[in-house]
């Protein structure tokens, strides 16, 4: 499986899964068409389906016009996004598990962001191919989506789920905030060395317009403090020891940075 990165709108990042045996592909959260369309056309592929993990406009605003060329593609997402997905044909639930060209991925329910997210987990495919987490708004490059719809303790036991996973796990999140959430990690986390490098890296990279998706989830254990919610460091930061009041408090200052 290839992963192509397509950048989209202001922030966004559109992710086209190839398999180069079969010319197919798959696209997650497709924000716009047009980018999805220039890509499958270089690469000679038809689309096959439509991996959704919420509603918000950002992340479906291309699924109708995706389906007007590609009319057999199916839409996958959230069972819980039912009448709110454009074009939506399969409800996924946890547990569940699709299968693209050679590549399973186990469906994750990982609410908060919206009260019906979830995210695509695809097993490593062997010891050399790392595992591939498309975990949409939930999970950000150093940092976390916002809580729309659903609360604290939804979101602790959602990035508790992500947290899981090997750490050599590919975080391919769908935006582009890296740089902004490091500077607010920064600001409750200070002492913390990796967390210093990764930032002075990651600026680097912005310097150059380079993306910083995917990130390592190893990485992101160390440095992202909606990660560490509940950490001795993070707890005495927020002035609490209650992990899920920890994290609303974690939360809270960043809606206000």
């Amino acid at each position: 499986m290839q992963i192509h990165r397509l950048p989209a709108l202001s922030d966004n990042y559109i992710f086209v899964l190839y398999f180069p045996d079969t010319h197919q592909a798959a696209v997650v959260d497709p924000a716009e068409a047009e980018p999805v369309l220039n890509c499958l056309f270089s690469l000679d592929a038809q689309l096959v389906a439509i991996l959704n993990t919420h509603h918000h406009r950002d992340h479906v605003g291309g699924n109708l016009a995706l389906l007007q060329r590609f009319p057999d593609a199916v839409v996958y997402g959230g069972a819980e996004d039912r009448e709110r997905i454009p074009g939506q044909q399969q409800f996924l639930k946890e547990g569940d598990r699709i299968v693209l060209g050679d590549r399973p991925a186990d469906v994750l329910f990982v609410p908060g962001h919206t009260r019906a997210h979830i995210a695509y987990y695809f097993p490593p495919a062997s010891s050399q191919h790392p595992g591939d987490l498309f975990c949409g708004d939930t999970l950000f490059a150093g940092g976390c989506g916002r809580l729309f719809e659903g609360t604290p303790t939804q979101m602790v036991h959602s990035l508790s789920k992500l947290r899981a996973l090997p750490d050599n796990t590919n975080i391919w999140c769908a935006h582009e905030y890296t740089l902004k959430n490091l500077q607010f990690a920064l600001s409750v986390d200070p002492e913390n060395q990796a967390l210093g490098l990764r930032y002075q890296e990651t600026l680097r990279q912005r310097q150059l317009q380079q993306p910083t998706v995917p990130s390592l989830l190893e990485v992101e254990k160390q440095t992202n403090p909606f990660l560490r919610w509940d950490t001795p460091e993070l707890q005495a930061a927020m002035n609490t020891a209650d992990p899920v009041q920890s994290f609303a408090r974690l939360r809270g200052k960043k809606d206000m940075w």
